[in-house]
């Protein structure tokens, strides 16, 4: 496991969340992978990525079988929460106004996420 700064425990272990366009990989544009800051599961790749204008990365798919979700009742309303298959961590949530071919935006903390740059 890696060492996690205190923000990056806050949103993986205890739900937190980084504010909107605070995150250097909402703005990440080079090819390459995107892993669980805390497990380095593999659970996004770039081709995936888009700019969905939320102010977090926004990916339309997940890598198969890297990421689980459960239903979310906090702050009153019903929510699709992602976290790593893996190690449980809080990722973000997932909604269904993304783009094709899934129709899904996988709305994610940076601080959950380690990009590593294709060579």
């Amino acid at each position: 496991m890696t060492d996690l700064t205190p923000q990056q425990k806050a949103v993986l272990f205890e739900h937190a969340t980084e504010r909107p366009f605070t995150s250097p990989l909402n703005d990440e544009k080079r090819t390459g992978e995107y892993r669980c800051a805390n497990c380095d599961t593999l659970l996004y790749v770039s081709d995936t990525k888009y700019n969905s204008g939320s102010g977090w990365p926004s990916f339309w798919d997940a890598v198969p079988g890297a990421v689980e979700t459960t239903t979310d009742t906090s702050h009153g309303m019903v929510r699709t929460e992602v976290h790593c298959a893996q190690c449980k961590g809080h990722l973000g949530h997932v909604f269904p106004d993304g783009p094709r071919p899934t129709g899904l935006r996988h709305c994610i903390n940076g601080l959950a996420l380690a990009f590593v740059p294709e060579d």
